[in-house]
C-alpha cells in the first residue's frame, strides 16, 4: 500500500527538527571561532592604526552580511539541504556545484574543524602543547559521536551557544567596567600609521575568515521548520549579532593594553585580558574560547555532512553517504576521521592560509549564483538583492586578487588549485561510476 500524502507531509515535517533560534544558534557557532582571538594582532601589526582596525572589522561585518543576505535569497529558490553545492549545481552547473562540495569537504569543514580544535587545545591545555594535536583529535571524536544521534547533538549545541553568548558578554562589561584604567588609553599612543590600501585590504580579507560561517544554516535547510522564511532570517540575525560581538571585543583587545603589546601578537585575547582585569579577566577569556571553539566544531560536524549526503542522493558521491533516518552517519563518520587526518598533518598557520583564499571563492561563486537566478527572472525577494550580491562578489574578488600577490600568496594559489583539479577528477569519476548526475532546474 502507497503512503498517502498526509503520511509523506508528516515524514517530511518530523524531519525538520531545526526551529529559527537553533539556526540562529547553529550559524552563530560557525562564526564565532579561532579568528576573532588572534586576527588583530596582526591587523595592529600591518596597519599600525588601532582606528584602521576597527574599520577593517566594520568592513568585514558589512560583507558578511551582504553575504547573508544574499544565501537568503538563494534559499527562497531552493530551500533544501546541500549549500554551495546545490546552489550552483541547479543554477549554473553540476560540475562547478561538485566543486564547491568539494571545497566544503577538503577545506570548507575539515579544514576549519581542524583549525577550530587545534585553537580548543591551544587555549585548553597550554601547559601541555605536546598533545594538543591528541586534544584536538579527541574534540573532533567526541563531537563526531554526539551527532550521530541528531536530537542530543542540537541541544547541546544550543546550550553550548547560549553560555558562550553570556561569557562573552560578560567578558565585555566586566572589561569596559574600568575603561578609564587601560593601559592602551594611558599616555601617548605610539601607533598612528597612514592608511595603506594594500594593508588594510589584506587586513579585511583575514578579517572575512573570522566572519565566515555566516551561511552555516544553509546546510541543513532540509531539517528546518519554514525554511524559506528562518533560514534567511536566521542568517542576518546571527550576523548582525556577531559583528556587534566582534566589534565589542575588539575594542577591548585593540584599546586595552599598549598598542606595541599586541602588534603581530597572535594571542592578542589573552594579553588584552590581562591588561585590563588581570588574571582573574584572562581565566574568564580563557574559558570563552574553549567554549567558542568547542561549539564551532560541534557546529561544523552538525552542517558539513548534509553537504556530502545531498550530494550522495544526487548520485555524484558514493550512496554510502546518503541521509539515513536519523541523520547523515556515514557522511558524519567521514567528516570525523578526515578532520583528525588534518589534524596530525597540519599546523595553524597554514590552515589559515590555505582556507583564507579557497572559501572566498567559493562564496563569491554561490553569491553569482544568484545573479544568474536574477538574470533568468527566477528569484524571489528584494529587487535590492542583486545590488547586495554584487557588492558581496565584487569585494570578495578584489580582496582575493591582492591576497594572490603577497609573497606567501604563490604558495596558497597552488594549493587551491590542486584542490580544484583534484575536484574536477573526483566528479568524473564518481558520475562514471554512479551513471548519475545532478540536473538543472
Amino acid at each position: 500500500m502507497s503512503p498517502s500524502p498526509s503520511d509523506i507531509s508528516d515524514s517530511a515535517a518530523s524531519k525538520r527538527m531545526f526551529g529559527l533560534w537553533s539556526c540562529v544558534a547553529l550559524v552563530v557557532a560557525n562564526m564565532i571561532g579561532s579568528g576573532v582571538f588572534v586576527s588583530s594582532g596582526f591587523a595592529v601589526g600591518g596597519l599600525q592604526n588601532r582606528s584602521f582596525v576597527m574599520l577593517a572589522w566594520a568592513v568585514g561585518g558589512v560583507i558578511a552580511l551582504c553575504g547573508a543576505i544574499s544565501y537568503g535569497g538563494l534559499v527562497r529558490h531552493i530551500a533544501e539541504s546541500g549549500g554551495e553545492y546545490l546552489f550552483l549545481s541547479r543554477t549554473i552547473h553540476p560540475l562547478l556545484g561538485f566543486l564547491a562540495g568539494w571545497v566544503s569537504l577538503l577545506a570548507g569543514f575539515t579544514g576549519a574543524i581542524a583549525f577550530a580544535a587545534f585553537g580548543f587545545a591551544e587555549y585548553a591545555a597550554p601547559a601541555f602543547p605536546q598533545y594538543s594535536k591528541h586534544i584536538a583529535a579527541a574534540v573532533v571524536v567526541v563531537f563526531g559521536l554526539l551527532h550521530l544521534v541528531k536530537e542530543p547533538g542540537v541541544i547541546l549545541q544550543n546550550a553550548i551557544v547560549a553560555i558562550k553568548l553570556l561569557v562573552i558578554g560578560g567578558f565585555i562589561v566586566f572589561a569596559t567596567a574600568n575603561m578609564s584604567d587601560w593601559p592602551g588609553r594611558q599616555g601617548e599612543v605610539s601607533l598612528n600609521g597612514a592608511f595603506n590600501l594594500t594593508e588594510f585590504a589584506t587586513t579585511v580579507m583575514w578579517i572575512s575568515l573570522a566572519y565566515s560561517g555566516f551561511n552555516a544554516a544553509i546546510y541543513i535547510t532540509g531539517e528546518v521548520k519554514d525554511a524559506e522564511r528562518n533560514v534567511p532570517r536566521s542568517m542576518w540575525i546571527a550576523t548582525a549579532v556577531v559583528t556587534v560581538l566582534y566589534l565589542l571585543l575588539n575594542f577591548v583587545f585593540v584599546y586595552g593594553p599598549e598598542p606595541n603589546a599586541i602588534a603581530g601578537e597572535p594571542r592578542v585575547a589573552m594579553v588584552a585580558a590581562d591588561a585590563v582585569g588581570g588574571s582573574s579577566l584572562a581565566l574568564l577569556l580563557r574559558i570563552t574560547i574553549c567554549l567558542a571553539l568547542a561549539s564551532s566544531v560541534s557546529s561544523m560536524v552538525i552542517a558539513g555532512p548534509r553537504v556530502y549526503a545531498k550530494m550522495a542522493d544526487d548520485g555524484v558521491f558514493p550512496k554510502i553517504f546518503r541521509f539515513d533516518t536519523q541523520s547523515p552517519a556515514a557522511a558524519i563518520s567521514l567528516q570525523v576521521l578526515l578532520a583528525v587526518i588534518v589534524v596530525s598533518v597540519s599546523t595553524l598557520k597554514g590552515l589559515m592560509d590555505y582556507l583564507s583564499l579557497i572559501l572566498s571563492l567559493s562564496t563569491a561563486a554561490t553569491v553569482g549564483s544568484l545573479l544568474v537566478l536574477r538574470m533568468r527572472a527566477r528569484t524571489k525577494g528584494s529587487p535590492m538583492l542583486p545590488v547586495v550580491a554584487v557588492i558581496f562578489v565584487v569585494v570578495t574578488l578584489v580582496l582575493a586578487g591582492i591576497r594572490c600577490t603577497t609573497l606567501d600568496g604563490k604558495s596558497i594559489v597552488v594549493a587551491s588549485a590542486a584542490t580544484l583539479v583534484s575536484g574536477v577528477i573526483a566528479y568524473f569519476v564518481f558520475r562514471a561510476t554512479s551513471g548519475q548526475g545532478t540536473t538543472e532546474v
